[in-house]
């Protein structure tokens, strides 16, 4: 297929470009299942004018339904943008990315989504999109699935479906809350993950950052004992990657210590450990959940972050090396390959 789109490239650039234009229309509005078209065209960086002629085609063809209240892709265009997915992959030089990624920092597979999720919440929606679907794949009957907080993680949730496999896994939240938004706990996405899937949950109700004392009793306790021992046989781990010094703040971590992180050089913070640029876990907190050494004998471990300012910590977090997949978008791609 790639030696093919290769000729078409050369020999009909102007019909790929209309390919491409016309794919990403239809992406784009499936992914907000109903928009406007001034909204669109805005999202798009697009003239109402321009769109309008690519709007009207698109519905002469049957793959959109235009209604008082917005556009909707048809059930044919839903179809359509199913089949012609591996190809647009390849139009895009997805693919490619994909191999560059697995064979730089040698994880199982790799997945690239269009856009930058720093930027467009298309491209955020793409990635959750995406991250569902590698734990439909990856899940196995009766397996424990642990999944860190975030709004990555959400987004995650928003788009898991219902396997065979996910109806008899039992949800955890893999540490403890971070004390932000409710929708971004990992308890909140392990009970919406499961919900979804007709799979049972467990929570764990204890904050995530904790003094050494308050740590020593808590794990004390025989309830906490319980779900420890539950989370600890975590088959599947899916977590979001977060860069260093914004983490530690949003887990409010005193002064003394975010300085000590910055000069020995911490640039990503994945479930809750502290990593520099050469994938070296530089600092841990005592914290409730999954440890490093049950990560590192996990199964599956799935990483779902993109945006160009996380590509320096995603990077870091691939060369520690406990990832099989990962999830991520084209900007941070771009940037981990070429920094």
């Amino acid at each position: 297929m790639r030696s093919v789109l290769d000729i078409q490239k050369q020999l009909l650039p102007d019909l790929m470009d209309t390919m491409r234009k016309r794919y990403t229309i239809l992406h784009h509005i499936m992914l907000s299942r109903v928009i406007g078209r001034r909204t669109l065209a805005s999202t798009l960086d697009m003239t109402e004018r321009v769109l309008r002629s690519e709007i009207d085609f698109l519905k002469a063809q049957g793959l959109l339904e235009i209604e008082s209240f917005g556009m909707r892709v048809s059930v044919s265009g839903e179809q359509l943008l199913q089949a012609i997915e591996p190809m647009v992959r390849e139009l895009f030089g997805l693919s490619e990315l994909e191999d560059k990624l697995r064979a730089r920092f040698g994880m199982d597979s790799a997945v690239v989504v269009p856009g930058d999720s720093d930027t467009s919440p298309f491209a955020k929606i793409e990635l959750g999109r995406a991250g569902a679907a590698a734990v439909r794949k990856m899940a196995a009957k009766e397996g424990v699935v642990a999944v860190t907080g975030g709004s990555t993680m959400a987004e995650v949730a928003n788009h898991i479906s219902p396997t065979p496999q996910l109806k008899s896994s039992l949800f955890v939240p893999a540490r403890g809350g971070l004390g932000e938004s409710v929708d971004f706990q990992a308890n909140t996405i392990a009970s919406t993950m499961a919900k979804k899937c007709g799979g049972q949950y467990r929570l764990l109700h204890v904050p995530d950052h904790l003094g050494e004392e308050a740590y020593l009793s808590l794990i004390q306790e025989p309830n906490i004992q319980e779900i420890i021992g539950v989370i600890g046989q975590t088959r599947m781990l899916v977590h979001g990657i977060g860069e260093a010094s914004l983490m530690a703040k949003r887990r409010k971590i005193d002064s003394g210590t975010i300085e000590q992180l910055k000069q020995e050089g911490a640039v990503a913070e994945a479930f809750g450990y502290y990593f520099d640029a050469s994938g070296t876990m530089i600092h841990k907190m005592p914290t409730v959940g999954l440890k490093l050494e049950d990560i590192q004998k996990t199964e599956v471990v799935i990483a779902v972050a993109g945006g160009k300012s996380k590509a320096r910590s995603i990077a870091a977090v691939m060369r520690f090396g406990c990832d099989h997949v990962l999830v991520t978008d084209e900007a941070a791609a771009l940037e981990m390959l070429e920094s």
